[in-house]
């Protein structure tokens, strides 16, 4: 996986107004995906299908691995302004950490392929100790 950075963080001046309009205002999803495969008390696996073109706005503040299916070409936005563009070739997988800080973000395909990832979302950890409470994440 390759990722450019198009524009940096707190510079909205190349932002498409209808795209920031719709950051700003649009209720944004905590899911990763359109569909759960599996949930238990530790992971969600979820599936991420995204026709050329189409878009999944998400806010997200776990930490989570994604695996892609197949090949690719897409765009991240950012709550803070940032632009990625992503290259992603069939097996790539990414970690990314957020340690309980929202992020909102959204992810375009802008390819002509179909987009087919699954994400695996850590659930935060809660640890008892002697009668204190210890969250963590993974």
């Amino acid at each position: 996986m390759k990722c450019v950075e198009l524009n940096p963080p707190g510079n909205f001046e190349s932002w498409e107004p209808s795209k920031l309009l719709e950051l700003q205002r649009k209720k944004i999803d905590d899911r990763l995906g359109q569909k759960l495969l599996f949930e238990n008390d530790k992971i969600k696996v979820w599936e991420v299908v995204l026709f050329p073109g189409e878009r999944l706005p998400r806010k997200i503040s776990g930490n989570y691995n994604f695996t892609s299916m197949t090949e690719g070409l897409g765009i991240s936005r950012y709550a803070s302004g940032k632009i990625n563009l992503v290259r992603i070739k069939k097996g790539d997988s990414m970690f990314m950490k957020h340690e309980g800080q929202p992020v909102i973000y959204d992810f375009e395909n802008i390819g002509e392929n179909i987009l087919f990832l699954h994400a695996m979302e850590f659930k935060p950890l809660v640890e008892k100790t002697g009668g204190l409470k210890i969250e963590s994440g993974m």
